[in-house]
């Protein structure tokens, strides 16, 4: 049995997980940490300081700000901590990057399986497409997500970016009265109502338009992809920065 402390328990996505985690046979939630207890059927510590209970992997899904106190932990427990919160900043990915080197983190913009499908079939596509497509990317949330444009949608513009020996800049949004240069990479965030999730990558060409979609009708794809990087990690225990790529067997 793996041992889970999840962090931001009493979040939107802390409680889908905490609901999907008992489908999985060989999981289990041992404790959560929030600043807003909720009534669980495991103990809520307050902060990461108070934490005192044994684990095989820490699971965040809360905010980027509590990136420094978790990789404390981290280094104190030396298990493996699983991250799959966005809005990052250079630095925040830098400490993780830093920090894998001596131990075993992992992070994911998305843990659907669906988008690191798509993100990995745009590693194959786009230096085929490039030059004779444009490539615009359209990203849609809820009205109380905090980073724009979402961590998805910079994943997958970075992944597009990547695979093109030319130089490209990213644009984001639009306005004024310029013609589009052919090497911008678009991206446009849209907020309202109650969006999941939903990705969408444009390859605009000359009488034709490719496009690759993704929706996420409940964020209960999330949660399993979360929980399924935590059975993959709970059998890690080498430094490493690992991903969903090395969960569902992708290989780059």
């Amino acid at each position: 049995m793996i041992k889970l402390v999840l962090n931001g328990c009493s979040g939107k996505m802390g409680k889908v997980i905490t609901e999907c985690a008992t489908k999985f046979k060989n999981l289990e939630i041992v404790a959560g940490i929030d600043k807003f207890p909720s009534q669980t059927s495991y103990p809520i510590y307050e902060n990461t300081q108070d934490l005192d209970i044994d684990y095989d992997v820490l699971l965040d899904f809360s905010r980027a700000e509590a990136l420094p106190a978790l990789i404390s932990l981290t280094e104190k427990t030396k298990k493996p901590l699983v991250i799959c919160s966005t809005g990052f900043s250079s630095n925040d990915l830098a400490l993780i990057d830093e920090k894998s080197k001596s131990l075993p983190l992992f992070r994911s913009a998305n843990m659907s399986l669906g988008i690191n499908l798509i993100n990995s079939l745009l590693r194959k596509v786009t230096p085929l497409l490039y030059g004779n497509y444009d490539i615009e990317i359209i990203e849609k949330h809820h009205n109380q997500k905090v980073d724009a444009p979402s961590g998805t949608a910079v994943l997958l513009a970075d992944t597009i970016k990547d695979s093109i020996e030319e130089e490209t800049k990213f644009v984001y949004g639009r306005s004024g009265s310029s013609k589009r240069e052919q090497n911008e990479i678009g991206i446009h965030a849209i907020r309202g109502g109650s969006i999941v999730g939903d990705h969408d990558v444009i390859f605009a060409g000359t009488g034709e338009i490719i496009e690759l979609s993704h929706k996420a009708i409940s964020r209960e794809v999330f949660a399993i992809g979360a929980l399924k990087a935590c059975e993959y990690m709970g059998n890690i225990s080498n430094p490493g920065l690992y991903n969903m790529d090395d969960v569902i067997g992708i290989t780059k």
